[in-house]
């Protein structure tokens, strides 16, 4: 059985930070001003802006007075929603009421901006029972100033080994009647300041992956019904490395990554989208090389790899430092062996479409092909393999469709730009398969 969200979106693909106050400047609001401006694929599915990390203390309450005059000024004509991050922290009461007074000054309707406000972000949270402080302060805003008890969603930032484990008690917490922890949105890693919470070190004093750590949040998000993102990858020039990163995190069902600039807002809010075409790969070594398309054939041009027909039937297929001499049908077997195809939106949507055809007409299961005539040193070799598809896989295909659609029904302004990159018919198919 699914869990039950409380929210509209399914998906969120970039959770993007800017400063909200910056010292020295004409306009201390520059930042989030230029922020609130972005559109399209440059805008983020969630705009944060950051009154904790990215601004000074002394500018924390300029700041706040900065969310609410641009908020109000931009928040409405914004595409994405909006979430300001506020300041808190687990062993310090102090911090924790400067936060709940803050969330209290943005969220009073006389200053035009809680109504273009979707929730805020909670930093630095401890054990379950710290959730609830934030939770309770989220609901003495709403019943000041008469909103609905829920209506400001709830976003934690995972930074330290409590907060990992309070993660497993969602699930029984949620829905007591004693809170409202329904209100989460968004749970999200902070690895920076768990690094320094586990007292971790490594050689070259650069974090650690924390795969773990993501793998608990990807599975914390799931179980209680709320979405994970990744935090922010600082090496804002390592677009290669931001986009491995991606690829790891959707492999453990977290589509979400912190962005810190516009660029990575771009990279982040495509990545997760199935591609225009479709490519086929051969893994050579440990890596996967994608093979370029010539007259319909997919060749291989590189030099770990090379294949010769010896005219008697067999052939003489050398990978690295390991050559050997095969027939036909074992040459075939081990380049099949060899590849993998991703498919793009247009490949997707005719299989679900197919299947859901076949389904229609009684059947529970059908065999899919996919073929290719793969080129290595001008020797041609065919080859194709079937994947079985009944419900199961139908299910698991239909998930980068729904994000799709989620990010279709959500972002209009990015709707041209999905236009240009799929085909108009291919849109249209690709919103209303499966439904």
């Amino acid at each position: 059985m699914s869990v039950e969200r409380h929210y509209d979106r399914e998906f969120v693909r970039t959770f993007f930070t800017s400063p909200t106050a910056v010292e020295g400047e004409d306009d201390s609001a520059k930042m989030i001003r230029s922020a609130a401006r972005l559109r399209g694929m440059q805008a983020p599915d969630v705009w944060v802006p950051d009154n904790e990390d990215a601004t000074a203390p002394n500018m924390r309450d300029e700041g706040i007075q900065n969310i609410i005059d641009v908020v109000a000024d931009h928040g409405a004509d914004f595409p994405g929603e909006i979430h300001p991050r506020m300041v808190w922290h687990r062993e310090s009461p102090g911090t924790r009421y400067q936060g709940f007074k803050h969330m209290m000054e943005v969220a009073d309707p006389e200053n035009g901006a809680i109504e273009h406000i979707d929730g805020f972000v909670i930093p630095e949270v401890g054990d379950i029972d710290d959730w609830k402080k934030a939770d309770e302060c989220f609901t003495i805003v709403e019943n000041e100033y008469g909103l609905e008890e829920g209506s400001l969603s709830m976003s934690v930032i995972v930074e330290s080994g409590e907060a990992e484990l309070a993660m497993g008690d969602l699930r029984e917490e949620m829905g007591k009647p004693s809170n409202n922890l329904e209100r989460l949105f968004l749970l999200v890693d902070g690895e920076v300041d768990y690094t320094k919470d586990m007292r971790a070190m490594t050689p070259t004093g650069e974090l650690p992956p924390w795969p773990e750590l993501r793998h608990n949040t990807s599975r914390g998000a799931s179980a209680a019904g709320l979405i994970a993102v990744d935090g922010p990858y600082d090496d804002i020039r390592d677009e290669a490395g931001y986009q491995e990163r991606m690829t790891e995190n959707r492999a453990k069902g977290m589509t979400g990554i912190w962005s810190l600039t516009p660029g990575q807002v771009v990279a982040a809010n495509t990545a997760p989208l199935p591609p225009k075409t479709g490519s086929w790969l051969l893994e050579v070594g440990d890596e996967d090389v994608e093979l370029t398309e010539e007259d319909g054939r997919q060749v291989y041009d590189g030099p770990d790899l090379s294949l010769s027909d010896n005219g008697d039937g067999t052939y003489t297929l050398a990978v690295g430092g390991d050559e050997r001499t095969l027939d036909e049908d074992e040459v075939t077997e081990e380049l099949l062996e060899m590849t993998s195809y991703v498919p793009s939106m247009n490949d997707i949507v005719d299989s679900m479409e197919e299947f859901e055809a076949a389904k229609a007409a009684g059947k529970g299961a059908i065999a899919m092909t996919q073929a290719a005539t793969l080129v290595v040193d001008g020797v041609e070799v065919e080859v194709s393999k079937d994947r079985m598809w009944d419900e199961a896989t139908y299910q698991a295909a239909q998930t980068p469709v729904a994000l799709f659609q989620d990010v279709y029904e959500h972002r209009p302004d990015q709707h041209e730009e999905l236009e240009e990159m799929y085909g108009a018919d291919v849109v249209e198919r690709a919103t209303n398969v499966g439904n």
